[in-house]
């Protein structure tokens, strides 16, 4: 196949290997919110303090200074508020690192494109692989200005990888940008200052094993009481021996609250956080522990059942149910979510579409569900779709990361594996061999809905198009259409094809060639080799 890219493996995904719960803290009294600000605004500094110091030391970062940081915060907190706030600093370090390589990344990816298209001729035409030149001298010389901004923010940004230093802003640069457009987010001053300080705050425990019900920082009984261990400087705020302050609310995960309480009555480590949703004016906490990995099934043991191919759309999934010869099964499904709105929003209609996804997955009764490993990163770029704004719009809306990460861990809680697939050329396969012959006046198959099924098939291991290359000149059909079933060993594989049946009533075949196999020939040399030749004797005349 010339001019079509090496395809990746498919793999089953790996399942999550942790687990998060949140409940609502109902019944605070005003004490008790007073006492949770305070420590979280004392905690809060002491964060902010340590992510300045972390971002000084930049690539001279060691064990040493990480223990030198520490020392600092248990004189004004614990030793375990310390640690907390230490390993949450350099977590926080680090995926800014990671988010200035994908910058520099993304910078280098446009830059090459505006090279490439600055050095053709003006109004030079592109291909489906490569980009043409520019329509006009104005669009060039705006793109030659562009190329070169983008070069200065590459150097700057090279510099600083090489220096070690990120730019962090705690409770989000967006946010902080907020500021000076008030009118536009509908916020008030006062408004913004309390999510502000709130999202600043550090109200969160890392837990450990041994200790009492997994941690000793914010300790939650199987009663459901809370209580947290105060700081030094707010040891005087404590109800409680030990400087502990124990909460009025009491708190009662509904979900997973059997696997809670069997990991807390073991003392078993256990993570907690506490925070304040403002626009709600409601407290919650959330707990969460890690798991062993759940163990990935063969990928001959997913394919057994068959598969539900998932072609992932800007406004729905498109789904179809596949036996495990890469047959399709009924109708096609599809489970639309709406992508607009707050980020709260968009989640939820996420989760809404996975759960109808996995429990029609459950009643089918397949074990595995095919779906792309996208990954839109190198495609996002401006130089890249400039004029087409909307399509940039498009991809940059759909969360690969998190719709992956979530159906990963529904399907595994259903008993399910996620098998990934290469995105390359399902749509455009899908549509050219099975949008037209599924399509009767009773179901109408779009071109998501082939796309699906051609997912689920590379899922299963089958070819998605239906019919091979021509075969070599030396074979005896001389270059007709092979199809995908006929192996190199099949017996009969030369034998001459039925008759064609997609031509009109009476009209020539469509290959142009005859409609029967040869006859015998009459000829000695040519003859059958089951076929016996008598010579008979010269007759005599007188």
């Amino acid at each position: 196949m010339g001019g079509v890219r090496e395809l990746v493996v498919s793999f089953v995904a790996p399942g999550p290997c942790g687990v998060a719960v949140r409940d609502r803290l109902k019944h605070l009294t005003p004490q008790d919110e007073r006492v949770l600000r305070a420590v979280g605004a004392h905690q809060g500094a002491l964060a902010s303090r340590d992510l300045k110091a972390r971002c000084a030391d930049g690539l001279e970062h060691g064990a040493q200074t990480w223990a030198a940081r520490k020392r600092e915060l248990t004189a004004l907190s614990s030793s375990r508020i310390a640690g907390a706030i230490t390993k949450a600093t350099h977590d926080q370090w680090a995926l800014a690192r990671r988010c200035q390589a994908a910058y520099i990344q993304n910078l280098a990816a446009g830059i090459r494109t505006l090279r490439h298209r600055l050095s053709l001729p003006i109004g030079e035409k592109g291909t489906k692989r490569a980009a043409g030149g520019y329509r006009s001298k104005n669009e060039w010389f705006r793109k030659s200005r562009r190329l070169a901004a983008l070069e200065d923010r590459h150097t700057a940004a090279v510099a600083d990888w090489r220096a070690g230093r990120v730019r962090v802003v705690r409770g989000g640069k967006r946010f902080l940008n907020t500021r000076h457009h008030l009118t536009q987010a509908r916020l008030t001053e006062d408004q913004w200052r309390e999510r502000w300080e709130a999202e600043r705050w550090f109200l969160a425990a890392d837990g450990e094993s041994g200790k009492r019900f997994g941690n000793e920082t914010i300790r939650v009984t199987p009663d459901g009481e809370v209580s947290i261990k105060l700081p030094a400087p707010l040891a005087y705020l404590a109800n409680t021996k030990y400087g502990r302050y124990t909460l009025t609310a009491g708190i009662a995960f509904a979900h997973r609250g059997a696997e809670w309480a069997d990991r807390i009555e073991a003392n078993r480590a256990v993570a907690y956080r506490i925070h304040l949703d403002t626009d709600r004016g409601r407290w919650y906490l959330t707990a969460s522990w890690q798991r062993p990995v759940v163990q990935t099934i063969p990928l001959e043991t997913a394919r057994a059942r068959g598969m539900i191919g998932v072609d992932t759309n800007a406004d729905h999934f498109a789904a179809y149910h596949l036996d495990r010869h890469g047959n399709p099964i009924g109708g096609p499904h599809r489970f639309g979510y709406d992508l607009s709105g707050t980020t709260t929003h968009r989640d939820a209609q996420i989760r809404h579409a996975l759960t109808r996804l996995i429990n029609w997955a459950v009643r089918v009764g397949v074990t595995a569900i095919g779906i792309e490993d996208l990954d839109f990163t190198p495609e996002k770029t401006r130089e890249k779709h400039g004029r087409r704004k909307r399509f940039r719009q498009l991809i940059s809306g759909m969360p690969t990361g998190k719709l992956k990460a979530r159906l990963v861990s529904f399907a595994a809680e259903q008993g399910l594996a996620v098998v990934a697939v290469d995105p390359a050329y399902t749509s455009l396969w899908g549509a050219q061999h099975w949008q037209k012959p599924l399509a009767t006046p009773h179901r109408t198959m779009s071109r998501h809905d082939a796309a699906g099924i051609a997912i689920g098939r590379r899922a299963l291991g089958h070819p998605i198009r239906r019919r091979t290359a021509p075969p070599p000149h030396d074979r005896s059909d001389r270059a007709g259409h092979r199809t995908a079933q006929a192996g190199p060993g099949t017996r009969g594989r030369e034998g001459t094809r039925p008759p064609t049946t997609d031509r009109p009533p009476g009209g020539p075949s469509p290959s142009g060639k005859r409609k029967r196999g040869t006859s015998a020939s009459k000829t000695v040399r040519d003859a059958p080799s089951t076929q016996q030749w008598v010579q008979d004797s010269l007759m005599r005349t007188g």
